[in-house]
């Protein structure tokens, strides 16, 4: 199953749980808000920012909120991605 870390209020964070509500998908979805869940953030993905996804069916582990809507559509969805992420500026909420 699919995590994903948000943080409450992170509007990158909302823009993937639409993805994710879009296309009826199940996922394990974490609150750095709730005890311990931060530090479990930063041990697996190396970085204090939401959102972060990890996908243990392709192992993949991921932030930016474009790039992971874009992933969860091509894996899960149609395969075409509904918009594309500008990667020039970052899709996170930094949180330190």
């Amino acid at each position: 199953m699919i995590t994903l870390y948000v943080k409450t209020g992170c509007p990158f964070c909302a823009m993937v749980l639409k993805k994710v509500e879009d296309l009826n998908l199940t996922i394990d979805e974490k609150n750095i808000a709730d005890e311990g869940v931060m530090d479990e953030l930063v041990e697996k993905g190396g970085k204090g920012q939401t959102p972060f996804m990890i996908d243990p069916e392709t192992g993949t582990f991921m932030y930016e909120s474009g790039p992971i809507s874009e992933y969860l559509e091509k894996n899960y969805g149609s395969g075409m991605a509904s918009q594309k992420g500008d990667t020039t500026e970052p899709n996170v909420c930094m949180l330190e």
